[in-house]
């Protein structure tokens, strides 16, 4: 199989949500999600998430979120423990992780059974981890 060029997939900044994401240094140069053929990496400001492909159980698009519970820094739930990087409400990519990773500390410490991404084009980040064999 030929290898695919890493491409990066920007966040969709709703407008509500650029002042909270702003005040955390999370702007469109500092919010990303990169896909290589055997790696994916999130940067959200400071906030870091990579994980290899073959960790990435499943891959969903989802959507419907409160803005109190997703606007700012990345949010822990607590039912789960995944880990949102959210920069609007309305549509997401969430992926399942067959070993949990670390995302929303400084310690590393706490680790993720799943991440919500925010990305401006979900269909084509569900499409590009399919074509690299995830999901």
């Amino acid at each position: 199989m030929t290898a695919l060029p890493a491409t990066r997939h920007e966040f969709a900044f709703a407008p509500a949500y650029r002042l909270p994401a702003l005040v955390l240094g999370i702007t469109s140069s500092t919010a990303w999600v990169e896909v290589d053929d055997t790696q994916l990496r999130v940067r959200y400001g400071l906030w870091r998430l990579s994980t290899a492909l073959t960790n990435i159980t499943g891959v969903t698009r989802t959507g419907g979120f409160s803005y109190v519970k997703t606007a700012g820094p990345p949010h822990l739930s607590f039912t789960d423990r995944g880990v949102s990087f959210a920069t609007n409400g309305d549509d997401a990519v969430c992926l399942q992780f067959a070993q949990p990773v670390p995302g929303i500390d400084p310690t590393r410490r706490i680790k993720h059974p799943g991440a919500t991404l925010t990305v401006a084009d979900v269909p084509a980040l569900i499409e590009e981890l399919r074509a690299r064999g995830v999901g």
